[in-house]
């Protein structure tokens, strides 16, 4: 077994190979063009792997990972281990970060293995396609209905400038009847311009924002867990979506509290730290930490 420590950039990747005694074997940078990073796991199968032989890859979450996850299942990966990254260090190099996570791999080689938590790292969970791809369909959910909060405000802000939303032919907004009223009220030159704008604006996201919603409509129809939600009173597809999709394998949360603590519905400060304010006539904090799933919560 080998121990691939990678760290990953927009234009290269470091990497830093162990054998099983903990020796570095190799330490180079590759280029993140197809043909280059293809040709470097085929050097690397080819010499480095024998008799069928695997390697352990590590690697810091970024936004990017995905197409190198899926690289390194093609090459006789074993199991790709995701961590979330430490603060940054001042003396900060890229051959010293791959070490640093080729170093931490081999050391925990057993537990990381095996599954188990190892002390001081965060690990986080490698989603499953279908999970990630709902995720990115309810962000953008909820960015189009962000986006149309924003526009309706300006609406709004337009009409109290004039004093005219009291001539607003509805009272919720936008209607069909509201938005025929916008379009011939009259009102100066540039706020005109402005308003047209506004409502061909909001015209695109509310169609963006039906589309979205239709899509997550026929998905939730094929998610065990996400029916299951949406059977609950008030939990519509979206919301039902969403959960479903960020909770994943559920398996993974030993406890209920661990679920809870993953949304960061938990109080921030612990038994211990709680005493230890109280005693000094401080408030301990008793609501939601400002750790945690933030989307869903």
């Amino acid at each position: 077994m080998l121990y691939l420590g990678i760290d990953q950039h927009a234009r290269q990747i470091t990497i830093s190979l162990r054998d099983e005694s903990g020796d570095v074997v190799q330490a180079r940078q590759v280029s993140t063009q197809p043909d280059k990073v293809h040709a470097f796991f085929q050097q690397l199968t080819r010499e480095r792997l024998h008799d069928g032989e695997s390697f352990v890859a590590v690697l810091e979450v970024c936004g990017f990972n995905d197409w190198l996850i899926r690289m390194l299942h093609e090459y006789r990966c074993h199991k790709v281990i995701l961590i979330q990254p430490d603060e940054r260090k001042k003396c900060k190099t890229d051959r010293r970060d791959a070490a640093a996570l080729s170093e931490l791999l081999w050391v925990n080689r057993d537990r990381l293995l095996q599954g188990k938590p190892v002390h001081g790292l965060r690990q986080v969970d490698i989603a499953r396609s279908t999970d990630q791809e709902n995720r990115r369909l309810t962000t953008l959910r909820k960015d189009a209905g962000q986006a149309r909060t924003r526009l309706v405000n300006k609406v709004r802000h337009i009409l109290r400038r004039h004093n005219l939303q009291w001539q607003m032919p509805t009272k919720k907004f936008p209607t069909k009847s509201g938005i025929a009223w916008l379009k011939q009220v009259a009102l100066p030159e540039i706020d005109r311009l402005e308003m047209n704008h506004l409502l061909a604006d909001l015209e695109q996201v509310q169609g963006r924002r039906q589309e979205l919603e239709r899509v997550i409509a026929q998905r939730c129809g094929v998610s065990a867990e996400a029916v299951l939600l949406s059977s609950m009173p008030g939990v519509g597809y979206f919301t039902a979506v969403a959960l479903a999709c960020r909770v994943g394998r559920v398996g993974r949360f030993p406890r209920a509290a661990s679920l809870a603590s993953y949304w960061g519905l938990t109080p921030a400060a612990a038994t211990a730290a709680r005493a230890l304010l109280l005693q000094s006539g401080k408030r301990p904090p008793s609501g939601p930490s400002a750790k945690g799933a933030r989307f869903t919560r």
